[in-house]
């Protein structure tokens, strides 16, 4: 069995030790402005030929597999039926800061360097990498907005981000070299404490603030345990929307974890932010402290593989087929309601439920005429089942509430 790493508390403690050693008259306003140009102000950019794409997605998205958010674009679950356990990367879905760029695999490196080595800079080219023991993991990666509108929709709260629904999330079997195996390779050193990937993509501006390329801290224990640096999705070369040439992939992990086109790792002998884990992607809101808290791991969900609002036939029986996932483990079971709430029955597993990833289920149901509400609630092997309603927090992240999901039958 795998170690598991206390992430939350980790992060806790690391940022009290850092709040310690500044300044009194410390404020979150502060906090997050230090963190943001301490961070960014400092990134290295390693070298590697792109070129701007001809929009902010570069791979098709059909309105019949996406809901397009700018330069995001939401899965759509009805395109998943009938699918398999794995999303075929043409309906993956996609999720970018600024925009996909389009990296020459040819002459890209990554460099790993930071005063949690025992030498100087180190860098590898895609060629050395896949020299290195590959290995080859099925895993979820899901945005922490992923259901974020439903905080609006469901709960009448007002929140900022984009207006995810459930389509923000796409499991992949993904192949590459474990992020240990690269560490070592570039001598990490005992004094190490966190991991820093960067991206390629484009620096992220906002208010008028460069606040330079997405990258987020991880503690080095979990650098060291489970993440993967992936060069292949689904048996293929990743595309350049989700990360070509190379992605980290973090299971479990909220999704801005797994960080695409990486092209710097830093590796820290002190504790590292940056505007992923102070300004952005943390819990704000009532109940949590004036500086936030933080957060790593995902939550609890399901879907159906159903369009909201679809029409079905009265009279018939109906096979609803769905999805469940939790970041803390597998599924122990589903139940599902089509009255609104008032009756529930297990659904039937189908397939696998693998760790990181999901369970696949179906309920079989005879609609009647009218409008009705169908509901999916999971619990996970560790007794977390999702409540009827989520906790709140002003930028929508995690929210692990029971959907209601409505549809019609009509005469046949």
């Amino acid at each position: 069995m795998r170690k598991k790493v206390d992430e939350t508390g980790y992060d806790a403690l690391r940022l009290r030790q850092w709040q310690a050693g500044h300044a009194e008259g410390f404020s979150r306003r502060t906090f997050l402005a230090l963190a943001a140009a301490a961070s960014s102000g400092t990134l290295l950019r390693p070298e590697a030929a792109s070129a701007a794409a001809p929009g902010p997605i570069v791979k098709p998205l059909p309105p019949e597999l996406f809901t397009v958010f700018g330069s995001n674009a939401e899965m759509r679950w009805s395109g998943m039926r009938d699918q398999g356990y794995l999303v075929p990367v043409d309906r993956f879905f996609v999720r970018d800061h600024t925009s996909t760029p389009v990296i020459d695999a040819s002459t890209w490196r990554l460099t790993v360097d930071g005063a949690g080595l025992r030498g100087g800079p180190v860098e590898f080219s895609l060629a050395e990498l896949r020299r290195l023991p590959s290995e080859t993991a099925i895993a979820a990666i899901e945005c922490a907005g992923n259901g974020r509108s439903f905080f609006t929709t469901q709960q009448g709260q007002s929140v900022t981000g984009t207006a995810w629904t459930l389509g923000a999330v796409g499991v992949a079997r993904w192949r590459g070299v474990r992020l240990s195996t690269v560490l070592r390779r570039a001598g990490l050193s005992r004094r190490a404490v966190d991991v820093m990937p960067s991206g390629l993509d484009p620096n992220f501006v906002t208010g008028g603030v460069d606040l330079g390329p997405v990258r987020r801290p991880m503690p080095v224990g979990k650098a060291l345990d489970d993440v993967l640096l992936a060069y292949e999705m689904n048996g293929e070369p990743l595309l350049p929307d989700h990360g070509h040439p190379v992605r980290l992939v973090v299971p479990g992990w909220i999704g801005v974890s797994s960080i695409k086109w990486l092209g710097r790792i830093e590796v820290s002998d002190q504790p590292l932010f940056s505007p992923w884990n102070t300004q952005f992607y943390r819990l704000f809101g009532p109940g949590y402290p004036d500086e936030g808290q933080p957060f790593d791991k995902q939550v609890i969900k399901s879907a159906f593989e159903l369009d909201f609002g679809a029409t079905v036939l009265a009279g018939r029986t109906v096979r609803l087929t769905g999805r469940s996932w939790s970041a803390s483990g597998p599924i122990r079971h589903v139940e599902v309601s089509t009255d609104g709430g008032r009756h529930w029955r297990r659904a039937r597993p189908t397939g696998p439920d693998l760790d990181d990833a999901w369970q696949r289920w179906e309920l079989d149901w005879k609609p009647t005429i009218g409008d009705h509400e169908l509901l999916a609630r999971a619990t996970d092997v560790h007794g977390n089942t999702q409540p009827d309603v989520a906790r709140y927090n002003t930028l929508g992240y995690l929210f692990d509430g029971v959907v209601r999901h409505p549809v019609s039958a009509v005469a046949g």
